[in-house]
């Protein structure tokens, strides 16, 4: 019960807070996503810019900690693609929006603050390990199969297909606010007093901001139809991707305790709204996707606290 009370509860409080705000009408949509826009695109950014500078590499980039969580992810997609198309006989861009919401866990707006309150925040090298490879390439690999998708049959040329998928990829302001920081890191520059000041300034509006922005986005996102195919992912996103991640963490790859909890509790939390915003992109399985985000980001509060029971 301590768990619930002193890890969780504080991080749904946030969001319920900026759900309430947004029924109420406190703020009005457009403000909402002002508070998104502001956290996804730059204070989010700099939190990884910050992070992602300063990490060790060599220690926190860990095959086995990358591999339990990535393969995890990656089977709770090819689940959901074909339970999408053979169960649920859903078309094969619908099946790949569906897959992408299956692998796209919530890594920074859930998983970096309940870590964070759970182990405390010596604990999230490994989750910025997880982060700093998550939206490059599940990007990369849920555009080019969508536009392998879209483009069947119309000859498009291989050199043309990785030049859109790549241009798509470095647009994203996470994936900026990544490379920046790997580039700072690997070269050894030394960033002035001034700008890490300003840049950490910056951090602490982070995840409060995003918390909060996300539950007033949330309130967007009722459920309607298609409820075989939203339990369906909402059980391989809260349960199968953190179960093959503990039993690849912990009896295939001997992951120390904090590479443990940190893989787990990531794998384990409700898509982001980054799922929404993919399927929205391309205008397909939009109404299954953001029922998703919603329902799975509730049922979070209960299936976090049980992996955190389970987890050392």
């Amino acid at each position: 019960m301590n768990a619930l009370l002193d890890v969780i509860l504080p991080v749904f409080l946030i969001l319920g807070a900026g759900y309430a705000a947004a029924w109420s009408k406190i703020l009005d949509d457009a403000a909402v996503d002002g508070v998104m826009r502001f956290a996804q695109n730059i204070a989010i950014p700099c939190l990884l810019f910050r992070s992602l500078s300063r990490l060790d590499l060599a220690q926190s980039f860990d095959a086995g900690l990358l591999t339990s969580f990535y393969a995890g992810a990656v089977i709770s997609g090819a689940l959901a693609y074909f339970g999408a198309r053979h169960l649920f006989k859903r078309p094969a861009t619908d099946a790949i929006a569906i897959a992408f919401t299956a692998s796209f866990s919530n890594t920074l707006l859930l998983g970096l603050p309940i870590t964070e309150r759970a182990y405390g925040a010596d604990a999230l090298a490994a989750n910025y390990a997880i982060i700093a490879l998550h939206s490059p390439f599940f990007y990369a690999l849920g555009i080019t199969l969508m536009e392998m998708a879209r483009t069947s049959g119309q000859g498009l040329a291989k050199s043309a297909l990785a030049l859109r998928v790549i241009k798509s990829i470095l647009k994203q302001p996470l994936v900026i606010g990544i490379l920046a920081g790997l580039m700072v890191n690997l070269s050894g520059v030394t960033t002035p007093g001034v700008v890490d000041a300003a840049v950490d300034m910056m951090v602490r509006a982070a995840l409060p901001a995003a918390l909060f922005g996300l539950g007033g986005v949330l309130l967007r996102y009722r459920p309607e139809g298609d409820m075989g195919t939203i339990a369906m992912l909402c059980a391989l996103v809260l349960l199968v991707h953190p179960a093959v991640t503990y039993g690849l963490g912990r009896y295939a790859f001997g992951l120390t305790t904090d590479q443990l909890r940190s893989a787990v509790v990531t794998a384990a939390m409700a898509p982001g709204v980054n799922a929404f915003l993919f399927a929205n992109m391309y205008g397909v399985a939009k109404r299954v996707t953001a029922s998703t985000v919603l329902l799975a980001t509730a049922g979070t509060l209960f299936t976090a606290w049980g992996w955190l029971h389970i987890l050392p």
